[in-house]
């Protein structure tokens, strides 16, 4: 029996560092600093939630692909600094295939490099592996992302390839996109361990 209904609002992920909580429409106040104030973080990211505009539409299309079931977001806080720190989430959720995509990660600036992420990713893979019963978690980026690439790589997963040509850029022009992916039976067999030596 598939776990789907863990994804529910009262899911709340954490370890000493990291916690997740399902993402919310108040919780567009915890984000708006980022939006307003560090519209970067979304330079490669075909949807940006920059400025209070973007935020807005962000929001309520994390909250429309929650609504669908086939995504699930979360809002990141820090238990370090006493903080939200950004939001990240499950999509593509293919309970009949055991695959889902982990990504629309992004963290304020103060919080990158920290090791905040491997926590998260800690925690999130955990879920999709040991309660919703996924047999594979795919991430994909800009292949031009290269701290997205090295931080994806450096929690254990592996490069699957280079979709050409695979999206448009908010920029002009079009990307490719690097897809990498974690397995279960990697998961269990050292990419979990690999990952908790690292926390």
């Amino acid at each position: 029996m598939h776990m789907a209904s863990i994804l529910n609002d009262g899911l709340v992920l954490e370890d000493d560092v990291a916690l997740l909580r399902p993402l919310q429409p108040a919780d567009f106040d915890y984000l708006l600093p980022f939006a307003l104030n560090e519209p970067d973080t979304w330079q490669y990211s075909l949807i940006s939630a920059a400025g209070e505009d973007g935020l807005r539409k962000y929001m309520e299309d994390a909250m429309a692909g929650k609504s669908s079931g086939k995504e699930f977001p979360f809002i990141v806080f820090s238990k370090t600094t006493g903080e939200y720190a950004g939001s990240t989430r499950f999509y593509d959720i293919n309970f009949a295939l055991q695959t889902l995509q982990l990504g629309y990660t992004w963290y304020g600036e103060k919080f990158r490099g920290t090791g905040l992420n491997k926590h998260c990713k800690f925690l999130l893979l955990g879920v999709a592996f040991e309660h919703l019963g996924m047999e594979r978690v795919e991430f994909r980026a800009d292949a031009a992302n290269a701290r997205s690439v090295a931080a994806m790589k450096s929690i254990g997963c592996t490069v699957d390839g280079i979709l050409r040509s695979n999206m448009p850029k908010r920029q002009g022009g079009r990307r490719d996109s690097i897809v990498l992916s974690i397995l279960k039976d990697e998961w269990f067999g050292g990419v979990k361990d690999r990952l908790l030596a690292k926390l």
